[in-house]
């Protein structure tokens, strides 16, 4: 992610694009306990995906594509509720590039 000196935030673009996803906790439970969920929006090198639970920054997470069953290690960056019972999931891929098919239809577009 490629940041301006004295800029926070991201400066890649976001796209709103809704992809299906397996989210995981890869410390602290078993590769198949993950949550059916939905990207909010999805950058070069990052996501932003909804979940049921709370998240903390830093804390490492596993999102699968739920078609081309493609996976992404990256780190929580931020968590925020967004109603009753969901979170909005901010995740950072360092070092990996989003590849999903859906994410490079809309990117080349």
């Amino acid at each position: 992610m490629a940041l301006t000196p004295g800029l926070n935030g991201r400066m890649e673009k976001r796209l709103h694009v809704i992809v299906v996803v397996h989210l995981g906790d890869v410390q602290h439970h078993p590769v198949n306990a993950t949550e059916l969920t939905y990207t909010e929006n999805v950058s070069a090198h990052g996501a932003c995906v909804i979940s049921k639970r709370a998240w903390q920054p830093g804390e490492p997470a596993e999102v699968t594509s739920f078609k081309e069953r493609l996976g992404l290690r990256g780190k929580v960056v931020h968590c925020r509720k967004c109603n009753s019972d969901r979170y909005v999931v901010g995740l950072t891929f360092e070092g990996s590039e989003v590849t999903w098919a859906m994410y490079r239809e809309y990117a080349s577009s």
